[in-house]
C-alpha cells in the first residue's frame, strides 16, 4: 500500500502502515489464504484507511503494482495461419501476397457479378462447342453405331436414319451401307455415321478414338450379349466419348410385355450406365428424335485427343515413288479435328507407324451443308445426291489450294533411337596378374592368428574367440555346453553326407515339368498353362524363394545380386550398371516440366496450319503400299499428329489393374499387346509394385488384388493416356487382361528383383545356431558373410563363420530360434525390360466367349 499525496512527508513512518502490513500478513496467514484470507485483508485495509483519514484529513491513493524484471513475459495469442482476411485487416497488418499480381479487393456485389460472368462464359463456351460441331464451319458430327447384341439389325437402323425427309444422304464411294453422310439444313447440322461390330476389336477401339458420339443399340429383352459386354469393358477402359443408348425392336413385342421389358432392361442397363435414358429406334419419328438428341448433347472430352490434331480418312490415294513401287506418297483426305494441324509435325497412322508430311492441300468441302440443288431433279433424290457429289468433285479439282508446305529446317525428324557409339563407354580392364594379386591379398588378409592351447585342432580353434573380440551372447554358455557341442559335431561329421543324400531325395527337384506331364493329354498349350498355375501357386506360398543350385557355386550363380540393410532406405545409384539398350533411348532432364511447357504452348501459342473443321488432303511421304491395301479392305484409316519428342524411344511406366474377366496367370516378360492412348504395339513388360519409394519390388506375375506398374521400352507419350493390355491366344483372339493409365516416362525408375535363399537350423543354442542347406561350400559362406539374415518368425542375425566344407555355418541371432523356424537371406538386383517393341500388331480373330470352363486346376505342391 503506497500513499501518493505529496503534502504528507511522514507517511512512510506511519504506524498504521506497519500495522496494516503486519496484521494483513497475520490475518492472511491465520485464515489460511483463500476467500477467508482475502476478506481479512480487505477488512484491515479499510480500517487503516479510516484511521489515516481521521488524522490527516486526506484520502490515500492506491497505485498499480509494478512487476519486477524477473517476471515471466507471456507471448500474445496469435490466430495462426488460418486467420481470416478480416482479422488481419483489423490488426492493421494486412495479408502477405505471394504472387506478383496485386489482388483486387472486391465488394460482395462485385464478387457476385464476377461469378455470374464466369458462369456465363462457361455456358457460352459449351454452346459454342455444340454449334461448332456439325455446323457448316466445323467438322461433321461423327457418330459410331455399335450393336451390342447379335439380334440387332444394323441395316434396319441405318434405313431409319437415312430418311430423305430429314436431310440429304451421301453414301460412301463403294456404295456400302456401313457409313454415310447425313446433311440436314433444317436442323443446321450434318452427321457422319459409321458402324463397327463388337467382335471386331481393332475397328471398335480405333473408331471410338475419333468418334464424337457412340450410339449403342440394345436388344429389348437382354440388352447386350457376352460379346457386347466384352466390347463395353474395352471401351470403358479406353475412355468413352459422348454416348447414347437406343433400343431397337421393342415395338415388336406384345403391348402387355412392353412395359415389363422396359423395366427389366432399365435394371440391366443400370449396371453399366446408372443415370442414362433409353431412347427408341423403331419408327421414323423416333429416329428424328434421336437425331435431335445427338445434336444437342453435351460433349465429353478424351484427354489424349484434345491436345492433338487427328483425322479420319474419307478417301485415300497412293502414288508410288519412281525408285520403288512398294513405297510412295499417300494422300489422305478428311476433316481436321482437335487442334490445328501443322505440316512440319509428324503423323502417326494407327497400327502402321510414324511418317512425315510433304504438304497440306485444302480442296473444296465435298459435303457442304448448303449445297447447290437442281430444281428439276428434286423428285429423284438419288439423282440429286449423285449430281451434288459430282459437282463437289469438280469444284474440288478447280478450287484446290495449297495450305502449307513442309520446311526441312523446321520439320520434325523421324529419329527414334540415339546413334550408338560402341567405343564411347570403353574402359581399361584389369589384367590377369592384377586379378591374381588381388585374390592373394584377400586370402592373406582373411587369415587370423589366435593363441590356442597345445593339442588344439584347427576345427576347435575356430570356436575359440579372441580376447579383444565380442562374445555376442556366447558368455551364456558354460564349459559343459561347449564340450557337448564339439562332441556332437565330431560325431555327426562322419554321417553328414548320408543326411545330405537323404535330404536330396525328399526335396522337390528343379524341373517339375516331367511330374506334371500327363500321357493322355496331347495339348502342349494346356501343359504350359498348368505349369504357369503351379509357378503362380509357388510364388504365393513361398514368395521369391529359390533353391540354391548344387552344380554351380552360389557366389557365381548370384554374383549380380547384393544384400541391402533396408530395402526402403538403403542407397542405390540409378545410373549404375545400365544395360546397352539404355544407350539407345532418350531421357528428359525433367519430364513433368517438359510436359507442362508443351501443353502450355498448345493452349497459348498460335500454330500455323490447317484449322479445325477444314477438309484437307495430307501428302504423307514414304508410306508402304500395305497401308493403302489395309484401307481398301474396309479397315478405318485414322491419323494423329504427334507432339514434340513423341516419336522417340524411352522407358514407359503404366499403372494397370487385372481385369476381373481374365483369370489365367500372366508372367512377366511375356509378349503382350498394348493400346496406349492412340498407339497400338507389342512389347514384353516388367511388373513391379506401385509405391512412392525410390526402389520398387519386381513381381513375377500379374496379381489380381492390387494395381501394379508395367515397365516397357516404347515411344514417348505424354499423359494422360489410357492403357489396355491384351494377350493373343493360340486361336488368334485377343483377350483383355488388364486396364490402367500411363504413369510417366522415366528410365530412372528402379525395378528391383528379390530372391530369398533358405536354410534350416541344425543345432540351436541361446543366441547361436548352426544353419545348413543354405550353401553347399565354404567359399560361398565366406562370400555372403556380410549379408544380414532373417527368419520367418522375425529373428535377425549374421553369419559368424563357416563350419567344415559342406556349407554349414555358425550364425548369431537376436534371440533363440525355434526348431520349426527357417533362416532366410534376401538378395537383390536391378532388372530391366526386354527390347521387343513392335509397332505392327496382327488383326485379331473376332472375339467369342469360350465355352470351356476356366476353373483353376488343383496343383499338388508336394
Amino acid at each position: 500500500m503506497d500513499y501518493l499525496n505529496p503534502s504528507i512527508k511522514s507517511y512512510k513512518k506511519s504506524p498504521y502502515l506497519g500495522l496494516y502490513s503486519l496484521e494483513n500478513g497475520k490475518a492472511s496467514k491465520a485464515w489460511g489464504g483463500g476467500k477467508k484470507g482475502l476478506v481479512a485483508s480487505l477488512y484491515w485495509k479499510l480500517l487503516v484507511t479510516q484511521q489515516w483519514t481521521k488524522q490527516t484529513g486526506f484520502l490515500p491513493l492506491l497505485a498499480a503494482h509494478r512487476s519486477g524484471p524477473l517476471k515471466q513475459q507471456n507471448k500474445a495469442h496469435k490466430g495462426g495461419r488460418h486467420r481470416g482476411r478480416g482479422s488481419a485487416q483489423r490488426d492493421g497488418k494486412g495479408l502477405k501476397i505471394l504472387s506478383k499480381k496485386v489482388r483486387k479487393e472486391l465488394s460482395k456485389v462485385d464478387q457476385r457479378h464476377r461469378a455470374s460472368q464466369l458462369r456465363k462464359q462457361k455456358k457460352e463456351a459449351v454452346l459454342a462447342e455444340k454449334r461448332q460441331l456439325g455446323s457448316k464451319d466445323g467438322p461433321p458430327h461423327q457418330v459410331l453405331v455399335v450393336p451390342l447384341h447379335d439380334k440387332i439389325s444394323l441395316p434396319e437402323a441405318f434405313r431409319l436414319l437415312q430418311d430423305t425427309d430429314t436431310g440429304t444422304v451421301h453414301l460412301n464411294e463403294c456404295g456400302s451401307t456401313h457409313s454415310f453422310m447425313l446433311l440436314c439444313p433444317r436442323l443446321k447440322h450434318r452427321w457422319f455415321f459409321t458402324s463397327a461390330r463388337p467382335g471386331d476389336l481393332h475397328t471398335v477401339l480405333d473408331m471410338a478414338k475419333v468418334a464424337d458420339t457412340i450410339l449403342f443399340l440394345l436388344d429389348p429383352l437382354e440388352g447386350w450379349d457376352s460379346i457386347g459386354d466384352y466390347c463395353l469393358s474395352c471401351l470403358f477402359a479406353q475412355g468413352l466419348p459422348t454416348y447414347t443408348l437406343a433400343v431397337q425392336g421393342i415395338s415388336g413385342l406384345p403391348p402387355r410385355k412392353q412395359i415389363d421389358a422396359r423395366k427389366k432392361l432399365s435394371k440391366t442397363v443400370e449396371k453399366r450406365f446408372p443415370s442414362d435414358k433409353l431412347l427408341l429406334l423403331d419408327t421414323q419419328q423416333e429416329a428424328e428424335m434421336l437425331l435431335r438428341q445427338l445434336a444437342n448433347q453435351k460433349q465429353r472430352h478424351l484427354a489424349f485427343r484434345d491436345r492433338r490434331a487427328y483425322l479420319f480418312a474419307h478417301a485415300a490415294d497412293f502414288v508410288p515413288s519412281e525408285e520403288n513401287n512398294l513405297v510412295g506418297t499417300l494422300k489422305i483426305s478428311g476433316y481436321v479435328r482437335g487442334q490445328t494441324l501443322n505440316v512440319n509435325s509428324l503423323l502417326h497412322i494407327i497400327g502402321q507407324g510414324d511418317f512425315q508430311m510433304k504438304q497440306i492441300d485444302a480442296p473444296m468441302d465435298p459435303f457442304p451443308l448448303n449445297f447447290r440443288m437442281i430444281k428439276s431433279q428434286k423428285e429423284d433424290p438419288g439423282v440429286t445426291m449423285e449430281i451434288c457429289a459430282m459437282d463437289a468433285v469438280a469444284d474440288m479439282e478447280e478450287d484446290l489450294k495449297v495450305v502449307m508446305k513442309a520446311d526441312p529446317d523446321k520439320q520434325e525428324s523421324l529419329q527414334t533411337e540415339v546413334n550408338l557409339d560402341p567405343m564411347e563407354g570403353e574402359q581399361t580392364w584389369p589384367t590377369e596378374e592384377e586379378l591374381s594379386e588381388a585374390n592373394d591379398f584377400l586370402k592373406e588378409s582373411s587369415k587370423v592368428v589366435k593363441k590356442v592351447p597345445k593339442g588344439t585342432s584347427s576345427y576347435q580353434a575356430e570356436w575359440i574367440l579372441d580376447e579383444d573380440g565380442e562374445s555376442d551372447g556366447e558368455d551364456e554358455y558354460d564349459d559343459m555346453q561347449r564340450e557337448d557341442f564339439i562332441e556332437e559335431e565330431s560325431q555327426d561329421e562322419g554321417s553328414e553326407k548320408e543326411e545330405e543324400e537323404e535330404y536330396e531325395t525328399m526335396t522337390m527337384g528343379e524341373s517339375v515339368h516331367d511330374d506334371l506331364y500327363d500321357e493322355n493329354v496331347d495339348d502342349e498349350a494346356e501343359e504350359k498353362m498348368l505349369e504357369k498355375y503351379k509357378q503362380e501357386r509357388l510364388q504365393e506360398m513361398f514368395p521369391d524363394e529359390i533353391d540354391t543350385p548344387r552344380d554351380v557355386a552360389a557366389r557365381i550363380r548370384f554374383q549380380k545380386y547384393r544384400g541391402l540393410k533396408s530395402f526402403r532406405t538403403s542407397p542405390w545409384d540409378p545410373k549404375e550398371n545400365l544395360p546397352r539398350d539404355y544407350a539407345r533411348i532418350f531421357q528428359f532432364q525433367n519430364f513433368t516440366n517438359t510436359r507442362k511447357r508443351i501443353f502450355k504452348e498448345i493452349e497459348e501459342k498460335e500454330v500455323e496450319g490447317a484449322e479445325v473443321g477444314w477438309y484437307v488432303t495430307l501428302h504423307v511421304s514414304e508410306v508402304p503400299l500395305s497401308v493403302v491395301e489395309y484401307f481398301k479392305r474396309g479397315a478405318p484409316l485414322i491419323a494423329f499428329s504427334l507432339l514434340p519428342h513423341e516419336q522417340k524411344m524411352s522407358v514407359l511406366n503404366m499403372v494397370v489393374s487385372r481385369h476381373p474377366g481374365n483369370i489365367e496367370p500372366v508372367k512377366a516378360k511375356e509378349d503382350l499387346i498394348f493400346h496406349c492412348g492412340f498407339r497400338r504395339f507389342r512389347a514384353s513388360p516388367l511388373f513391379s509394385q506401385h509405391t512412392a519409394a525410390d526402389k520398387h519390388k519386381f513381381q513375377r506375375f500379374l496379381t489380381a488384388d492390387v494395381a501394379l506398374v508395367v515397365t516397357i521400352y516404347g515411344p514417348i507419350t505424354f499423359p494422360p493416356a489410357s492403357v489396355l493390355l491384351f494377350k493373343q491366344n493360340s486361336n488368334g483372339m485377343h483377350s483383355l487382361i488388364a486396364t490402367g493409365y500411363l504413369l510417366s516416362v522415366d528410365p530412372d525408375r528402379m525395378v528391383i528383383k528379390r530372391i530369398v535363399l533358405s536354410g534350416h537350423p541344425f543345432k540351436i543354442f541361446t543366441k547361436m545356431a548352426v544353419v545348413r542347406y543354405m550353401f553347399f561350400s565354404r567359399e560361398d559362406v565366406l562370400w555372403f558373410k556380410p549379408v544380414e539374415l532373417r527368419t520367418k518368425w522375425g529373428r535377425r542375425g549374421h553369419i559368424k563363420e563357416p563350419l567344415g566344407t559342406h556349407g554349414h555355418m555358425k550364425c548369431s541371432f537376436d534371440g533363440k530360434l525355434k526348431s520349426q523356424d527357417t533362416v532366410l537371406m534376401n538378395l537383390y538386383k536391378r532388372v530391366f525390360p526386354k527390347w521387343t517393341y513392335d509397332p505392327y500388331v496382327p488383326d485379331p480373330v473376332p472375339w467369342m466367349k469360350s465355352e470351356i470352363s476356366l476353373a483353376v486346376p488343383e496343383v499338388d505342391m508336394e
